[in-house]
């Protein structure tokens, strides 16, 4: 058996990691031997622990009945739950334990070697194993199995795909700049040809896996980089075409980049702002990190980011005089965030946060030019704290990446400063009046509007109830028997156009 011996030293730290595991769940992994042949730790679990890192998985191979070793290691543990991967006829499975995960996998393609499963996997640097029992035993001298110098490209920080990788598995090419996000690493050149000729293989790929991969790589610190060097190979435009429609649309002079380019820079500086909000919101800091602190909230904005214009394409016109419009793109890129993101199968959450902070990214900037002329009234806070809600933190944080993105000549002097303040407005009004009206007792319901004035259920309740909730955000209805009157009122001459919410 071919081992490479240059990454000896770093093998030998392995027992050091190994001992941060749980003894029962080693002492089960090593019963299993018997039945199961050799047990070699590979793949991720290698790579990380080569780097330093610690792994909270454990991935194996075996050389076959990969699940039949799962289903042994569930007595020998004491419990479990075993999952089964891959399709019917793979031969691998995964035990989760205690918090930890447990993958084991057969031998791939029928090979007949430790090295020949290694040599069919994605990329070099993960394309490594060592014998579990070696690691273990004090007498034996723990040797790296590494027949493609995956050591070698960890060390120089270059991910160098395996022969056939892409063609064997499409999503791979994903994978890798998924890998390089995460890690750091650059895509060796020959990677880099192979993924330019196989990027068209990506349709066939189940769109889970893509939208997965997809997501791990906006959930790293390296998104916008990443995206950049997809869209120059290529792939980006077969796993998310829509973004392609961008690409050479003019915009006008605020803006010093096409469509694509622009959302491009957006997400960048939705990554800045993300790691530091307090230097763009100046004494707001603890609202977007409690906000940006939320369950996967990072990568919605950062997709919000990149998709916010995704509209523009499909509305833009050039007027006589030379003039660009996009009217109704924030409208319009909601649809067709949404037909994406049914695509690709997103959540309904994910799908309700992003598309509304699409739809609603050019409502601070509205209010910002109603703002120069006058101070911002009760009622335009009340409107768009009705249709941001929880997410208003989101929509400025939107708004200051879609803003620091646009370095065009006609571009308003103060633009992020305005913002900053704008929020800052806002925030003390909802917090001070309107959130204590919303939250507070309510003055009139649906059943007095019955048992009061005699009216039928239907639209209308909504109607009144709203237009009686920003009476008394504007301070004109205090108490129960001013809401009786003001419905009274209402009732009376419908006809108020300084209630129209």
């Amino acid at each position: 058996m071919k081992k490479e011996r240059s990454g000896a030293d770093g093998v030998k730290s392995f027992r050091s990691h190994l001992q941060g595991y749980p003894e029962k769940l080693i002492s089960a992994l090593l019963g299993l031997e018997p039945s199961c042949d050799r047990l070699y730790l590979a793949g991720g679990t290698v790579r990380d622990w080569l780097l330093g890192r610690s792994s909270a998985d454990l991935d194996l191979v075996v050389e076959s009945d990969a699940v039949a070793c799962c289903r042994l290691l569930l007595p020998a543990l004491g419990g479990g739950a075993l999952v089964p991967l891959g399709e019917r006829e793979d031969d691998a499975a995964r035990v989760v334990w205690n918090g930890l995960t447990i993958d084991i996998a057969g031998f791939r393609g029928g090979s007949e070697s430790i090295e020949d499963d290694l040599r069919q996997r994605d990329f070099t640097i993960n394309a490594m194993a060592v014998r579990l029992v070696d690691l273990v035993e004090d007498a034996a001298e723990p040797a790296l199995i590494d027949p493609l110098g995956g050591h070698r490209d960890l060390e120089k920080k270059v991910l160098r795909a395996c022969d056939h990788a892409f063609t064997d598995d499409p999503l791979r090419m994903l994978r890798g700049y998924r890998l390089s996000a995460v890690l750091g690493f650059t895509l060796s050149s020959s990677t880099e040809k192979a993924i330019v000729a196989c990027g068209p293989l990506i349709a066939g790929v189940a769109v889970e896996r893509i939208s997965r991969e997809l997501d791990l790589i906006m959930e790293s610190e390296q998104a916008r980089t990443t995206i950049e060097v997809m869209a120059e190979s290529g792939i980006l435009w077969h796993s998310i075409p829509e973004l392609q429609s961008g690409l050479g649309v003019e915009q006008p002079g605020f803006h010093h980049l096409d469509v694509f380019h622009h959302s491009l820079a957006a997400l960048g500086c939705m990554e800045e702002i993300l790691r530091q909000p307090e230097r763009f919101f100046p004494g707001q800091g603890p609202a977007f990190y409690a906000y940006a602190g939320k369950k996967g909230m990072k990568k919605h904005l950062k997709w919000s980011a990149l998709l916010h214009d995704m509209g523009k394409p499909y509305v833009m016109e050039v007027r006589p005089e030379g003039r660009i419009t996009f009217y109704n793109h924030d409208r319009i890129g909601r649809d067709t965030f949404l037909q994406f993101a049914g695509r690709l199968k997103w959540s309904n959450e994910a799908m309700d946060v992003i598309g509304s902070l699409i739809e609603l990214h050019m409502h601070p900037f509205h209010l910002c030019n109603v703002r120069r002329n006058a101070p911002l009234s009760k009622r335009a806070c009340l409107k768009i704290w009705k249709k941001a809600g929880e997410n208003l933190p989101g929509l400025f944080l939107l708004a200051m990446a879609d803003s620091l993105a646009c370095q065009g000549e006609q571009k308003p002097e103060g633009m992020e400063e305005e913002l900053a303040t704008l929020f800052d407005d806002l925030q003390k009004t909802i917090d001070r009046v309107i959130r204590p009206v919303l939250t507070g007792a309510r003055l009139m319901t649906g059943r007095d509007l019955i048992e009061f004035f005699n009216l039928s259920p239907g639209p209308v309740f909504a109607t009144i109830l709203a237009r009686l909730e920003l009476a008394m955000v504007e301070g004109r209805v205090c108490n129960r028997k001013e809401a009786l009157d003001w419905v009274g009122q209402y009732l009376q001459n419908k006809e108020m156009p300084e209630d129209t919410p």
